[in-house]
């Protein structure tokens, strides 16, 4: 029987190394500055913040293009012919990319697609979790897999906290007044991935040492999550009284695994710098 192959999109910020780690192959997303469009994961996500310091404007993203699925798919069925893809995909409702990889796939065999209706790390927690299970039973059918994937994804939990709205608002995602409101009241949105949409919910207020532990412990509390593992991202500029609080609230919830990831180009877009999230799965 042939091996299940994973394809999953940088906007899910798994590592190159995890990526080795577990087999999955990587489509780009994109990254527009102006004048040149880079491969999201390509650069130093550093790159966005200096960039918007130095001329007021967010570089603008973009999904992967059916070109971009079309190179991958092309590369797997020549290197491994007769083994079925496994495409997990970025949330369909906020990019392109699904359908780009429906255009792609068109004509070919052996693939199947399923909408993880996540981003970042809560995508990332989906993906990797169907590859442990496809290393611990390598006889598994890609049916087998694409159902466990849909069991995974109606657990998926994830959600982020900016550390100010300064990049939402440059995007457009947020007024001046709730810009401004935030910064001066200190606030703090928790953004939720729901039904594959980013929605604001709960507002904490205060430094975000003490924001994050408590919206780790509010979050595993709300969703009774698995204690097995949690996974924790970063955007550039995360201090290290924040992660060091992370990890203590983390470990005092009972999560036995922390991990954390640092997000890539489309994901500090979006969240700006000294953003952070976490993603895990409801108890069953």
């Amino acid at each position: 029987m042939k091996p299940v192959i994973l394809v999953a999109e940088t906007g899910s910020d798994i590592t190159p190394e995890l990526a080795a780690r577990y087999h999955i192959q990587i489509v780009p997303m994109h990254v527009s500055f102006e004048t040149e469009t880079l491969d999201d994961g390509s650069f130093p996500p550093q790159k966005i913040v200096d960039y918007y310091r130095g001329t007021g404007k967010l570089p603008k993203t973009s999904g992967s293009t059916p070109d971009d699925f079309a190179r991958v798919f092309d590369a797997l069925q020549s290197q491994y012919p007769g083994s079925p893809i496994l495409y997990l995909a970025y949330s369909a409702v906020t990019t392109c990319s699904y359908q780009s990889a429906c255009i792609a796939a068109e004509g070919r065999e052996g693939i199947t697609m399923i909408d993880t209706k996540q981003v970042s790390i809560g995508q990332a927690n989906v993906v990797l979790a169907v590859a442990k299970l496809l290393e611990q039973h390598p006889e598994m059918t890609v049916e087998e897999a694409a159902a466990a994937a849909n069991a995974l994804i109606a657990r998926a939990r994830m959600c982020f906290l900016p550390d100010n709205l300064e990049f939402l608002r440059a995007g457009g995602r947020v007024s001046n007044v709730a810009f401004l409101g935030s910064r001066i009241l200190n606030l703090h949105p928790c953004i939720e991935i729901l039904d594959g949409k980013l929605v604001a919910t709960k507002k904490y207020r205060g430094k975000m040492t003490k924001v994050a532990a408590h919206l780790i412990a509010d979050y595993a509390e709300k969703y009774d999550l698995d204690r097995d593992c949690l996974f924790l991202v970063r955007t550039v500029g995360l201090d290290d009284a924040v992660i060091e609080s992370a990890e203590a609230a983390a470990r005092e919830c009972g999560f036995r695994e922390i991990v954390w990831i640092q997000a890539n180009g489309v994901i500090t877009t979006h969240g700006g710098p000294a953003a952070f999230g976490l993603a895990g799965f409801a108890k069953a």
